[in-house]
């Protein structure tokens, strides 16, 4: 496993999808999910340039945050997480990349001592396993977290499906735009809209030509 040459393949290939598309490379975040690696591991990685390190668990997040929270480094949480866990991890959080329910947004304003910059979590694909939003219950959760000074709804994030085609992911991550723009029109306090966390190994590169801001690889750095 070589490191620098896999970040720089992974760069590489951000540049060239963003190119291909007209978006500036810069305007896309690359955050590497170290999930499946050690503290150690993932501080040669951020040795590498990398600037976002992201946890999918609480405990493995915190094990993280401990023994790598000096380093230059935004922090993201990224899987599903317990109400009854919020108060141990929530500031310690840059990015918090699925928000699911209006209970929970709750929690984190309960919780939070600054404001937290939170992806809605949006369900585009309606598989029955994963969590989120379904397209029609989104505004009308999106009104009642407008009272949640806490709670920042930069954007949505949402996943396709593993066994989807290239056709299929893309009209995924295509509707997921289309509806970002539609929401951050309507102008909802705390709520700029304007990112999108879609994008992972397999597919970011697709990601980023619907319009990703954020994408979160793990397998490409670690290979």
């Amino acid at each position: 496993m070589d490191l620098q040459e896999n970040k720089n393949l992974v760069f590489e290939n951000v540049k060239k999808a963003a190119r291909s598309v007209n978006r500036l490379d810069s305007d896309i975040n690359i955050v590497a999910v170290t999930k499946t690696v050690d503290s150690e591991t993932a501080a040669l990685l951020i040795d590498t340039g990398v600037q976002h390190i992201a946890e999918n668990r609480v405990d493995k997040f915190l094990d993280k945050y401990q023994a790598l929270h000096k380093r230059p480094v935004k922090w993201h949480l990224i899987g599903t997480l317990q109400r009854r866990k919020v108060k141990d991890v929530i500031n310690f959080v840059d990015y918090f990349h699925a928000l699911d329910s209006v209970k929970l947004a709750a929690e984190i304003q309960k919780r939070a001592e600054k404001p937290i910059n939170c992806f809605l979590q949006v369900n585009i694909s309606e598989e029955e396993s994963k969590h989120g939003f379904k397209i029609d219950e989104v505004e009308d959760a999106l009104d009642q977290m407008t009272a949640f000074d806490k709670v920042i709804i930069t954007g949505l994030m949402t996943m396709a499906p593993l066994d989807a085609t290239s056709e299929e992911i893309n009209a995924i991550f295509n509707k997921t735009n289309l509806l970002r723009q539609r929401l951050e029109n309507q102008k909802r306090l705390h709520m700029p809209l304007k990112n999108l966390s879609m994008g992972m190994s397999n597919d970011y590169q697709i990601a980023i030509q619907n319009g990703s801001t954020f994408v979160r690889i793990g397998t490409s750095f670690f290979k």
